[in-house]
């Protein structure tokens, strides 16, 4: 059975939510994982840090490397990289997730705000599948993985807070482009967006709070996801725009309730997620009673 033992995954955002999530799901295979993230110290209102991070990794029995990256910033990204490869003797795969939200209208976003919002979104997630390039060259099956959604460009999506909607479909685009450039070399490149909220600190802190939090699934279903699309052979899959559990029914799961923060909860549809694409059979996401 394929497994991701030894394969080397650099993660941006793995300090906490999803990026640790897949990040940990990795390291129980036995894979290495680089943790760049900004956060170094304990943040008064977010858990964790690359350090704490590195030590969940490592108890799941992979390996770990701490790295302070701000994804604007050039060359930490490219010597970040760079130091991973020579760490741990490879890269196989990069998961670009760190992204900046915020969901205002144009009159009321403050345009650092705007700038914040697409330097780490569109041009990190640029910068980051530039750089490692070179390195994913070498390997068997490599992979890069935005968590960006399907490009379904409709008014309804960009009304309500278009600066961050043009930053969120700007990670989609890299994905569109880079997946037909590097097809050549074999190098996969694919989007993954969930069709529900996600138990993340940025629900909580920033969205809806613990109600919203009640009615997200667990960010274990975005990091199941990404295992199973890791394992997929690159050479004949990229370009993929996948829904996280239309993705996971196509692979057999049927099981979806696991994932349910508080199964006596209706669940809560995410942004970006077309019309035309629905639950898998059997699937709701009404409250269970």
């Amino acid at each position: 059975m394929a497994t991701l033992h030894g394969k080397t995954l650099f993660i941006t955002g793995a300090s906490r939510g999803i990026g640790l999530a897949i990040a940990l799901k990795a390291a129980r295979d036995g894979a290495n994982v680089a943790i760049a993230a900004k956060t170094e110290a304990p943040h008064p209102k977010l858990a964790g840090t690359i350090y704490s991070a590195a030590q969940e990794v490592e108890q799941a029995g992979g390996r770990a490397l701490p790295l302070v990256v701000d994804v604007r910033d050039e060359e930490a990204v490219k010597n970040a990289i760079d130091k991973t490869a020579a760490t741990f003797g490879s890269l196989d795969i990069v998961v670009n997730n760190a992204s900046a939200i915020q969901l205002t209208g144009v009159a009321e976003t403050d345009m650092r705000r705007f700038d914040l919002m697409h330097q780490i979104n569109a041009r990190g997630t640029y910068m980051v599948s530039k750089y490692a390039i070179p390195h994913l060259e070498k390997a068997a099956s490599p992979h890069i993985l935005m968590l960006s959604p399907p490009l379904d460009l409709k008014e309804k999506w960009f009304a309500p807070h278009t600066a961050y909607s043009m930053a969120k479909y700007g990670m989609s685009l890299v994905v569109l482009g880079l997946a037909g450039e590097l097809r050549s070399k074999g190098i996969a490149v694919n989007a993954l967006w969930p069709r529900t909220t996600i138990a993340t600190a940025a629900i909580k802190n920033i969205l809806g709070g613990d109600v919203l939090m009640r009615r997200s699934r667990s960010a274990d279903i975005l990091a199941d996801a990404a295992y199973r699309i890791f394992l997929k052979p690159a050479r004949s899959f990229s370009g993929n725009f996948l829904i996280d559990d239309t993705f996971l029914a196509g692979e057999g799961v049927t099981d979806f309730e696991c994932y349910r923060v508080d199964p006596s909860e209706p669940l809560a549809p995410d942004f970006f997620v077309p019309d035309d694409s629905k639950p898998p059979a059997g699937v709701s996401l009404a409250a269970r009673t």
